[in-house]
């Protein structure tokens, strides 16, 4: 088919594209819109409930016990500094990246650089063999009319040619000045880096310590194991409340919504469909506790997800560190404790596999903390984890 044979399609296709949109379907458009920021307006108002929430419990803890307060704001400050030092390795990693692509770069400019000063020498070899380099001795010294013909076109070429490899040598050099300049500045970027590092991971050395020795005060305060057992008792009744307080928003807002506003990302089984399948949340050796299991993971390691879900709260719970809880729907929750630093925040959507937090130091078989609940109540989470291999 001709082109112009198409072009009553095309103005066909541009007018109909020009044409205003049918009433029926603007209707439809708009109402879709007004249901996604009526869906977003909604997804904000839980989480302004669920920060409220938080932020009661904390002051209903710190009234309660002054120790708890303490321990709660230096878990934040140790938290805080850990994640300046990741962001900061992620920082150094994207450099040295950078810095690996631009030596890489020069050396390519190098070696196209060496072959043209090597062809550039050999133009100029074979230019003085064929004349001398001179045009006029070629029309002085010979009177076959065809040969200086021959003569003066190869000269020419032979000059065009060496013009053209001298621009594309200087265009190398100007450009391996340019990549050697940006070396040299991100050099720099790098080392002030390394330094800003350096002073962030002393610094969190220095919140680790502060804890440390909260932590031995606050354990110094039992006088026996039933003291002990009491305070453990608390705190499970304290995770209790909080769980059925965050359920309780969740289903509010449930119902509000017809239908919950989906979150990006390719859907993923439903939580209750993987029994015996989730993903292990840390490596580490295991131990049972309470409602929950013990991983004793390396200090600064990833904490991850089991499944999808959005993130319900994230702070500083007493008896479980800075803990984060994720809902995965269906009344499915997940929770990760005794985290050193937060990856997420409340509202936060998060995939299978995703990290959510890094463990804190391990003392003795004390670890990552993983609880998983249904409606509230607690069930066992090893019978829901997958194999260990």
């Amino acid at each position: 088919m001709r082109p112009f044979h198409r072009l009553p399609l095309l103005l066909t296709l541009a007018i109909a594209a020009l044409a205003p949109v049918p009433p029926a379907r603007a209707a439809q458009e708009g109402k879709a819109r007004a249901e996604q920021d009526d869906a977003r307006q909604k997804l904000e108002g839980v989480r302004k409930d669920i920060d409220a929430l938080t932020r009661e419990q904390r002051e209903t803890a710190n009234s309660r016990d002054a120790a708890n307060a303490a321990l709660a704001k230096q878990a934040e400050q140790v938290s805080a500094a850990a994640r300046a030092v990741r962001d900061t390795d992620t920082e150094l990693e994207h450099r040295r990246h950078d810095l690996e692509q631009l030596n890489a770069q020069r050396a390519a400019i190098q070696a196209g650089l060496d072959t043209q000063k090597g062809a550039l020498g050999d133009l100029l070899r074979a230019t003085y063999t064929l004349g001398r380099g001179s045009d006029l001795q070629l029309l002085l010294g010979d009177e076959d009319v065809n040969r200086i013909s021959r003569a003066l076109a190869y000269s020419r070429y032979f000059q065009e040619n060496r013009v053209e490899r001298i621009r594309a040598l200087l265009a190398d050099l100007s450009r391996l000045q340019e990549v050697e300049a940006a070396i040299t500045a991100e050099q720099q970027k790098l080392e002030a880096t390394r330094k800003e590092r350096e002073q962030r991971a002393a610094e969190l050395e220095k919140q680790r310590a502060s804890q440390q020795k909260l932590v031995a005060e606050a354990d110094s305060k039992y006088k026996d194991q039933a003291q002990r057992m009491a305070a453990l008792k608390q705190n499970e009744q304290d995770m209790n409340a909080l769980v059925a307080r965050l359920q309780k928003v969740i289903d509010e807002a449930a119902k509000a919504a017809e239908a919950p506003p989906p979150a990006k990302g390719a859907p993923s089984a439903p939580v209750g469909n993987l029994r015996g399948n989730l993903p292990w949340p840390a490596s580490g050796p295991v131990h049972a506790y309470g409602n929950g299991v013990i991983i004793v993971a390396p200090r600064g390691s990833e904490v991850k997800a089991v499944a999808r879900g959005r993130v319900v709260f994230a702070s500083f719970l007493r008896g479980y560190g800075m803990m984060i809880i994720v809902n995965h729907g269906n009344g499915f929750m997940s929770m990760y404790g005794n985290n050193e630093t937060l990856l997420h925040g409340v509202g936060d959507t998060v995939e299978a596999g995703q990290p959510v937090g890094t463990a804190a130091a391990p003392a003795g078989d004390n670890g990552a903390y993983f609880e998983l609940r249904q409606g509230g109540k607690p069930i066992d989470a090893r019978a829901w984890l997958g194999k260990r291999h």
